[in-house]
């Protein structure tokens, strides 16, 4: 393997990321290639995220051989990290087994804290806060990441079940809203936000920072949906609280898939489950009473990177 080359991947309830990277002198990365499959772990089975069916199985089985492959090519190291629905799957085990068996990958299942402290080594790397105080929030698939921190410090990390997938499972299995669903739906949002809030007690923040998908769609969104051009990247843009409020109303009148799917910015695969997230984004807004939120670009994966270089030194 080249000393300075890494590939992490991301294995989320929603999609798996791989990326690979050549770190440089100074410490920052090099991006060499990234590749990104939606997959839906503990969706068909079970209740809650509790069964990885036998598809779902095979499906990460090939796109895990795919990005080993792709690792290969740029010799680096491959780490594979896998999130929400495989720590919460009654068959874990089988399917880690059978991961290896097949390609060769151990799989690294990890707590939700030790998510949430990754995403925010990562978030924190590419924003470059300075000495501000930094709210981070993570919208996954299966779960809601929330970390307060300075710099390298993290004064608290915690990792919710309120995830995009999830929630639409739960409330809206066929991806059409009611007005009953989705108050049942906010209702439970805002209890378990709540709960975070409570824990957090009187951490104060300066910057809220937004990682992964589910944030980016937002911002994305809300560009389009004043009708202003959508960038490729979205890592720095700012996505503020009247903007979101905007989008969440919009959403909220496009009760189908299909009137969603008409929205400009709106990612396809994205459109059955975007009302959870959006609904989980603007309770962490009103909670934790914040104005405006800065997208990274960086997250989990970009962790993952950090975290196996500094285990190396």
């Amino acid at each position: 393997m080249t000393e300075n080359r890494f590939a992490a991947v991301d294995m989320g309830t929603n999609s798996f990321h791989l990326i690979v990277v050549e770190v440089q002198d100074d410490g920052s990365f090099k991006l060499l290639d990234r590749e990104r499959e939606i997959i839906r772990l503990g969706y068909h089975k079970g209740d809650e995220l509790s069964f990885i069916s036998e598809g779902e199985t095979e499906k990460a089985i090939d796109i895990l051989k795919n990005f080993k492959n792709v690792s290969k090519l740029y010799n680096a190291e491959m780490r594979a990290v896998a999130t929400s629905a495989v720590r919460e799957a009654k068959n874990q085990l089988e399917f880690v087994q059978k991961v290896f068996e097949q390609t060769g990958i151990n799989i690294e299942v990890i707590e939700g804290k030790k998510e949430a402290e990754l995403i925010f080594k990562g978030a924190v790397k590419i924003i470059n806060p300075g000495t501000k105080k930094v709210l981070c929030a993570d919208i996954g698939g299966g779960s809601t990441e929330i970390i307060f921190g300075k710099q390298d410090k993290i004064d608290f990390a915690e990792s919710v079940k309120l995830g995009a997938v999830r929630l639409a499972k739960k409330y809206f299995p066929d991806f059409i809203l009611t007005d009953n669903s989705v108050a049942e739906c906010e209702n439970y949002i805002k209890e378990k936000i709540e709960e975070i809030k409570h824990k957090a007690g009187r951490l104060e923040f300066d910057l809220a920072v937004g990682a992964s998908g589910t944030i980016q769609s937002a911002a994305a969104l809300t560009l389009g949906l004043a009708k202003k051009k959508i960038p490729k990247n979205l890592g720095g843009l700012l996505l503020k609280k009247d903007d979101l409020l905007l989008l969440y109303e919009e959403i909220k009148m496009r009760k189908k898939v299909e009137e969603r799917m008409q929205m400009t910015g709106m990612e396809l695969k994205r459109a059955d489950i975007i009302p959870a997230g959006i609904f989980i984004l603007k309770n962490i807004f009103d909670i934790f009473k914040i104005d405006e939120m800065r997208i990274s670009e960086y997250a989990l994966r970009e962790g993952i990177i950090i975290d196996t270089i500094s285990t190396q030194k």
